[in-house]
């Protein structure tokens, strides 16, 4: 029984900026979830799909506990963090190589009580030496009854597989739930929209990004036996609170949102393998984050 084929949910949790969703990203082998060095970049509950011959994971990337803002969308935000946590068979807390401060304290205190937790110390790469790890391995053995610590780089891919063998042990016995080649349960619709939405906060100042959303109005794909076979026709909306963030979003001649569609564009080709054409604009929906219906159509529910 000890080696059945093992399928489970696991939780990928840690504060802002340790990486999380490049560690999701690395173990999947696509980009299915953007990333950012901005604290509270993910919004949607993302699920990555890794299979290999003795197990399946269903990796949760959720969105981090909420402390910015009481909107209707933070409330929903922190609804989906908080369920998802609820119902993983084991949990990956992510945290920064040789630094633990109380922000890191805070997520583990908010895990569930007697959750199976598999602690990956990221950013190993950064080390000088990999003997200096030893201490703060130590130091956090004595922290929390860990199932396994285990150091890692998501970047490169450094004992990400090691990882998985740790993980693969606190799964259930139970067969595949999706097929050996899925790697997520999100449509390209939504990755699309989630691409843009990446740009949008590499490419803007400090605050703009948190005020802005991506819809996608249009999504065709024409196959096979059609002139345009393969090409992707996507059009795209960007929303705004305010005025004053359409022209920031724009920039000067609308450099800003050329730069940011030109980015979104090539990361889309690479992903859904094929030519897109892209068709962005800024729209301004004053209170949008607390509008119930634009949440539901944007997928917050």
């Amino acid at each position: 029984m000890e080696n059945g084929f093992r399928t489970g949910l696991v939780a990928i949790v840690g504060r802002p900026n340790v990486g999380k969703s490049t560690l999701l990203n690395r173990l999947v082998g696509q980009k299915i979830s953007i990333t950012s060095r901005r604290p509270q970049t993910t919004r949607h509950r993302v699920l990555g799909i890794v299979t290999r011959p003795d197990a399946q994971f269903i990796f949760v990337d959720t969105p981090g506990l909420q402390a910015r803002h009481g909107s209707q969308l933070n409330r929903l935000m922190n609804r989906t963090a908080e369920e998802a946590l609820a119902t993983v068979d084991a949990i990956v807390l992510v945290v920064e190589a040789l630094r633990f401060g109380p922000e890191d304290k805070r997520v583990l205190e908010q895990l569930p009580a007697g959750a199976k937790v598999v602690l990956a110390i990221n950013k190993v790469d950064r080390l000088d030496r990999y003997p200096q790890l030893l201490p703060f391995v130590d130091q956090l053995s004595r922290a929390h009854p860990f199932e396994a610590i285990v150091p890692v780089s998501a970047k490169t891919g450094r004992q990400t597989a090691e990882l998985l063998d740790e993980v693969r042990k606190l799964l259930p016995q139970a067969p595949a739930l999706y097929g050996e080649d899925e790697i997520t349960d999100r449509n390209e619709r939504f990755l699309a929209a989630e691409l843009i939405r990446e740009k949008l906060f590499r490419l803007l100042g400090e605050e703009v990004p948190y005020a802005t959303a991506v819809e996608i109005e249009r999504f065709e794909h024409s196959h096979e036996g059609s002139e345009a076979a393969g090409l992707r026709r996507i059009h795209a909306a960007i929303l705004v609170d305010k005025p004053g963030q359409k022209a920031i979003v724009i920039g000067k001649g609308g450099s800003k949102l050329k730069e940011i569609a030109t980015q979104a564009r090539l990361d889309m080709e690479k992903l859904f393998g094929g030519k897109v054409f892209l068709e962005v604009w800024v729209k301004v929906k004053g209170g949008w984050m607390d509008d119930a219906a634009i949440l539901k159509r944007l997928g917050y529910d």
